[in-house]
């Protein structure tokens, strides 16, 4: 079994689209970067890629490349997926926490939650998603940014 931790965090701005787990929110700010800004994605990605000892996901999808402006996160996390199949590894569960003041959460965890198992292949009882606010502390309670903490398992095949 290996372990693997990630996080993300992005600024909220005005004229972006806001995506959390591949759902789009309707909400008057959306996350600014490179790509979609997803960070429960991007947190993802880190996840696996540092379970399966493969780096970060800075050195997979720089942001210095044009081919990943403006790119939907699921296809980041689809060549996590496959680099994780590579190094002969299957997906066992992920935890997500996101940390967000703004907007409600609860409602739509479950569009993320299929979202997630379907792109990894795997079981949605083995994806789990909570919300918390930062009780209007620090940029992420000031409605400034959204944050994503995730843990990802994975087995090793050759363990199996």
């Amino acid at each position: 079994m290996l372990f693997g931790i990630g996080y993300d965090i992005h600024k909220l701005v005005s004229n972006r689209k806001l995506i959390l787990g591949g759902v789009e929110f309707e909400y008057p700010l959306g996350l600014l970067g490179h790509s979609d800004a997803d960070v429960v994605i991007h947190a993802i990605c880190d996840a696996l890629l540092g379970a399966a000892a493969l780096g970060d996901i800075g050195e997979h999808f720089p942001d210095t490349e044009q081919k990943w402006k403006g790119i939907s996160s699921k296809h980041l996390l689809f060549r996590v997926a496959d680099l994780i199949r590579e190094k002969q590894c299957r997906v066992n569960n992920i935890d997500v926490m996101i940390l967000a003041q703004k907007p409600k959460i609860g409602a739509r965890k479950s569009e993320m939650k299929k979202n997630i198992a379907e792109w990894l292949q795997m079981d949605i009882n083995r994806v789990n998603i909570k919300a918390t606010t930062m009780e209007g502390m620090d940029a992420i309670g000031r409605g400034e940014a959204i944050a994503a903490q995730a843990i990802a398992s994975l087995y090793e095949k050759k363990e199996l």
